[in-house]
């Protein structure tokens, strides 16, 4: 390579012969390697910084191969050709580049990703080799790999959140629709009671008072001396017919009892949600021909207010329900304590149990139905059930503040 060279100036008497090479003492102060190589990719120069990154001193380099000494392979080990060196295409080809996707070596072996940059050097307007400068980007790549891991934690998060989500939602909607089925299957047992049991009982009262409407017309028409003898006898079908009214009329009120009770627990009115609960116990196990085990531990003073007092019996009707549908139990045990602030109401069978698998299944929608009830006032459902073992559901609810009956 030809170097320029310039005359030697005269030193003014307040500089010093140490400042006569400033390029020198650039490249040897800068912490970034510089290498300079003639057209056959001979190291012509190499600063301090450049040699020791790659293991070796200044003069160990000069005149040796660089493509060779330091950047023969890729990072995978794969053999580097020549040919496809962008340091030798700066002077090959008069391009400039600048490349942070390839590996130095360094002379035990071991390698170190860099970013260098190489140009072309031109004398009188052809090209004599290329300088390059390059600089270990170790602890870039390493930042970038880690940006790029807590990326993908990230995204995999975001993605398993969205997922939950998406399962949340597609659960809330089957819980509302299956809530729907259940109020309209509600709606249309309702009006079937209305119709078959109130309807037919109105029917036969509205025969009977007809009836009765008859024979007195008829009384009034007949004679003094045949309605006299007749009068006995007419007496005591009357007394039959009324008879009959009540006791039709007694039925109709015990059914619109009934279906009042399963629309709006008139006893939560009367009784509190103590006695409530007990009487709602005692119908169940009355109904099911099962033995009942009450044990009851709460201040019986305390008063919640109306919508918890509805969640808890509603939820303590589900558990009963499970009870009864799926259970083939012979008893159940019924515990209510108040301990710390929080109720805990459990119901337990000697049933058949299942697999706790059953009771986290999409298509549960009672559980999903007791546990969006309790969640909505803070409180969970646990259930512990395994087949041949029964089952036990436990309600624990935080209570608010209390309230004292007046």
């Amino acid at each position: 390579m030809h170097i320029e060279t310039h005359p030697i100036q005269a030193v003014s008497p307040t500089e010093t012969p140490a400042w006569r090479d400033p390029l020198g003492l650039m490249l040897a102060s800068t912490g970034e390697g510089v290498f300079g190589v003639d057209l056959e990719g001979l190291c012509v120069f190499i600063n301090p910084a450049g040699a020791r990154m790659i293991g070796l001193e200044p003069q160990q380099v000069l005149g040796q191969n660089m493509h060779v000494l330091t950047h023969h392979s890729h990072g995978d080990g794969s053999h580097y050709q020549l040919d496809d060196c962008p340091i030798y295409n700066a002077f090959r080809q008069g391009q400039p580049c600048r490349i942070d996707s390839e590996v130095f070596w360094r002379q035990d072996g071991s390698s170190f990703p860099v970013e260098y940059s190489s140009s072309p050097v031109f004398d009188q307007g052809q090209v004599r080799g290329a300088v390059v400068t390059f600089v270990d980007i170790t602890e870039r790549k390493r930042a970038e790999a880690a940006l790029h891991q807590a990326k993908t934690e990230l995204e995999l998060r975001v993605a398993e959140r969205t997922q939950a989500l998406e399962t949340a939602l597609q659960q809330l909607r089957e819980l509302a629709a299956w809530s729907e089925t259940v109020r309209e299957q509600e709606r249309t047992r309702i009006a079937r009671e209305v119709h078959d049991e109130l309807g037919s009982l109105l029917v036969a009262l509205k025969m009977d008072v007809g009836w009765l409407d008859k024979r007195l017309s008829e009384q009034e028409q007949q004679a003094a001396q045949e309605a006299q003898s007749r009068h006995n006898n007419m007496r005591g079908k009357m007394r039959d017919k009324c008879q009959n009214m009540a006791r039709l009329i007694e039925n109709a009120v015990v059914n619109v009892g009934r279906i009042i009770t399963d629309l709006r627990p008139s006893i939560l009115d009367h009784q509190g949600l103590w006695g409530a609960l007990e009487w709602q116990a005692q119908e169940f196990v009355q109904s099911a021909e099962q033995e009942l085990k009450w044990c009851m531990e709460v201040d019986e003073q305390r008063v919640l207010p109306e919508p918890m007092a509805m969640a808890v019996f509603r939820i303590f009707q589900e558990m009963l329900s499970n009870v009864g549908r799926h259970a083939q139990a012979s008893m159940v045990d019924v515990d209510m304590v108040e301990r710390q602030g929080w109720l805990h109401l459990s119901v337990e069978d000697d049933g058949c149990g299942a697999l706790p698998q059953a009771f986290e299944s999409p298509q549960a929608y009672g559980v999903m139905g007791m546990r969006e009830r309790a969640r909505h006032f803070g409180g969970v459902i646990d259930i512990d059930s395994q087949p041949g073992r029964g089952t036990r559901m436990r309600l624990s609810m935080p209570l608010p503040a209390q309230e004292v009956r007046p």
